[in-house]
């Protein structure tokens, strides 16, 4: 079965301040309909505007990653976004009546932990995801940074933290999506290095910052002035430096600081807006580093939208042969329109079509400029994607599917003899009672030259 969106079974609030601003927030998470995505709505602004959490939308990444459209914008949003899409939240609306999440305790603690209790529901749509099918890397030299992505049937970040300190040393942190990131990542909180405060506090920022919402190491050794100026800022009387940590603080984790910026990255990664298929590898990451990243999986996204997804070999063996495609399918020559099956599995198909001048259509479509038809490469594609359908029944010769609605075709370039045309279908959701939706593409040479949405009707033959 295909890999559904959820939602939130009920809506989740919070209240608190904005780690920069200071200022109250008020946050309420909603359920949405599928395919919504996660959408930012600022209710204390007339008309209510809103901006999807979308990598294309952000504009600020100084000391959290800040999205804008029009004249709204929100502030901070890796922790509710880490929680959101960490725990399997694909659609929610988020009300918000500030232009900053509230910080609560520096981590995605308690929105994790209210996430799990109110639990998920889930959709008919199918999961999209963007499936990494060959190393991708990006440096950024001027930050020490880099992101590698390699292929992977599943999604896992590695971190890997290193800032030349005596008091937090090398730091590793892994997450795959079978770990418990309520209890093992979520609480991680946020951190600050002693002499990052004057510069922030000079740009007015972290004014919803204290001692109880964030890690504040000490590196070099500190003199009573600092440390009564630090607790004038904090409004703190009782201050103290041990072991290189503020107030004494206790850890959660003794790599805290690195599972923090696995938890930021998480976030930040969402913003691509579907999930990844590929194993992240990510040495000293932060907000700039993370979005830009998300920007550019973006434009392969947009640019991938039109090439094949499977590669074809010729010389391998076919998973369906036309022996088995004859015994799975009711079609016969001249209107059997599919050669071979090089790709199936729970949710796709992928399949060939050698057009040679020797078919029955191109005496007539057209004498002088021979053409096929574009309803017979639909009928194609459809013939592809009822393979998919039939492939789970035992008894496959004994079902049809028969077409009930196409939508969205389009024509691109033509087909025309000596072409292979490559076809690729996808369910756009679970088959229900018989009722197969998906989405097809076909290509020539790597060149997309059609595309609709299907829907048949998997039916047991009468005799």
């Amino acid at each position: 079965m295909a890999d559904n969106q959820h939602t939130l079974n009920s809506p989740i609030s919070f209240t608190g301040r904005g780690l920069h601003t200071g200022m109250p927030s008020h946050m309420t998470v909603l359920p949405a309909p599928e395919n919504t995505g996660i959408i930012f709505r600022r209710t204390d602004i007339e008309g209510q505007p809103e901006i999807p959490a979308s990598a294309d939308y952000v504009t600020d990444t100084s000391r959290g990653t800040t999205i804008e459209k029009g004249n709204a914008k929100v502030c901070t949003i890796e922790h509710i976004m880490s929680a959101l899409w960490s725990l399997g939240v694909d659609n929610a609306i988020i009300e918000i009546d500030a232009p900053e999440t509230p910080i609560m305790d520096g981590s995605a603690k308690d929105f994790a932990e209210t996430i799990k209790v109110t639990g998920l529901a889930k959709q008919n749509a199918a999961r999209q995801y963007y499936e990494v099918r060959e190393p991708i890397e990006f440096n950024y030299p001027d930050k020490g940074s880099s992101i590698v992505i390699y292929p992977d049937s599943k999604f896992s970040v590695s971190v890997h933290v290193d800032y030349n300190s005596r008091v937090v040393n090398n730091q590793y942190a892994t997450f795959s999506e079978e770990d418990d990131f309520a209890n093992e990542i979520a609480p991680c909180r946020t951190f600050v290095f002693m002499h990052e405060l004057e510069p922030l506090l000079a740009a007015n920022l972290i004014k919803g910052g204290d001692l109880d919402n964030a890690i504040v190491v000490a590196e070099n050794e500190v003199s009573e002035e600092e440390v009564a100026r630090l607790a004038k800022v904090f409004n703190k009387a009782d201050i103290k430096i041990t072991n290189g940590y503020v107030n004494n603080l206790q850890l959660r984790f003794i790599n805290e600081i690195a599972r923090h910026k696995l938890l930021d990255i998480l976030g930040d990664l969402a913003l691509l807006g579907m999930r990844i298929k590929g194993r992240v590898m990510a040495t000293r990451p932060g907000h700039f580093v993370n979005t830009e990243t998300a920007k550019a999986l973006r434009k392969n996204i947009k640019r991938d939208a039109n090439r094949p997804m499977f590669v074809y070999d010729p010389t391998a063996e076919p998973i369906y042969d036309i022996n088995r495609i004859r015994h799975t399918l009711p079609h016969r020559p001249p209107f059997l329109l599919v050669d071979r099956i090089f790709h199936i599995d729970e949710t796709s198909v992928a399949g060939i079509k050698n057009v040679t001048m020797n078919e029955p259509f191109f005496v007539g479509h057209f004498p002088e400029e021979p053409v096929m038809p574009g309803v017979l490469i639909v009928e194609a594609m459809a013939q592809c994607g009822g393979i998919l359908a039939l492939n789970g029944i035992p008894d496959p010769e004994n079902y049809s599917t028969y077409f009930m609605k196409i939508d969205n075709v389009r024509f691109k370039n033509k087909v025309v003899p000596g072409d292979t045309l490559q076809f690729e279908l996808k369910l756009a959701e679970p088959i229900r009672r018989g009722i197969v939706v998906m989405d097809a593409k076909a290509y020539v040479a790597g060149k997309l030259v059609t595309e609709a949405s299907l829907m048949a009707q998997v039916a047991k033959n009468k005799a």
